[in-house]
């Protein structure tokens, strides 16, 4: 996954699932953007034992947003904004944050009310 995510795909996702005869199997998902696709199935064909792959096309819709950096005692926090709605989307869960609050038992959610106090 982390090859993947580190040669510009969008997200990887794997599932456990049955095949056919009940065999247990993993499937594998990326999302890219088509300039990055023909690395990505290099990558997924050399590094797992996959034969084949299906690939579908499909649309995407983004809702504008901004980042904002703010400071709170616990050190900062990205949230995403939506400017036109004036809405908060969600706190960006940066894996570092993430685990400097865990280390110091502080819950995420705390965190996030003290974000949404600094913008306010």
């Amino acid at each position: 996954m982390d090859k993947l995510l580190e040669n510009n795909a969008r997200d990887v996702f794997y599932t456990p699932i049955y095949m056919k005869k009940n065999r247990p199997a993993i499937k594998l998902e990326v999302i890219c953007d088509g300039e990055s696709m023909e690395s990505l199935k290099e990558i997924i064909f050399r590094e797992t034992s996959t034969i084949g792959m299906r690939i579908f096309k499909a649309d995407r819709t983004v809702m504008n947003r901004e980042i904002i950096k703010v400071s709170t005692e616990y050190g900062d926090i990205r949230i995403k904004k939506n400017p036109a709605l004036r809405i908060l989307l969600n706190m960006l869960q940066n894996m570092k944050i993430v685990k400097r609050l865990l280390r110091n038992s502080i819950y995420l959610r705390d965190a996030y009310r003290e974000a949404l106090k600094g913008i306010e």
